[in-house]
């Protein structure tokens, strides 16, 4: 059974994510998902945009389905705060630079 880190962030995120979700599960693959918070969502809840939780949590996945980051809310955040810090810092910790 393969291990989806669902991280549904900001904005439209967690409705396509959701709808994503269901499309999957109708499918029926096997797949378990496994929600955590990124983004502003993130920011709110853990006061970083990624939680070590989170990127635990995306080195454990087979897969992550991931949503959308930003909102305006935060602009006044540093830059490493700011919820788009969440996808670059995915891609540098998991090595993803295509």
């Amino acid at each position: 059974m393969a291990l989806i880190a669902l991280l549904a962030g900001d904005g439209i995120g967690p409705e396509v994510t959701a709808e994503a979700r269901r499309v999957l599960e109708v499918l029926d693959l096997g797949l378990t998902f496994e929600e955590a918070p990124v983004g502003g969502a993130a920011y709110r809840a853990a006061g970083h945009p990624l939680p070590p939780e989170t990127l635990d949590l995306a080195r454990r996945a087979d897969a992550i389905l991931f949503g959308a980051v930003g909102d305006p809310a935060f602009d006044m955040l540093e830059r490493a705060f700011r919820p788009e810090q969440a996808i670059l810092g995915l891609r540098k910790e998991l090595e993803l630079f295509a």
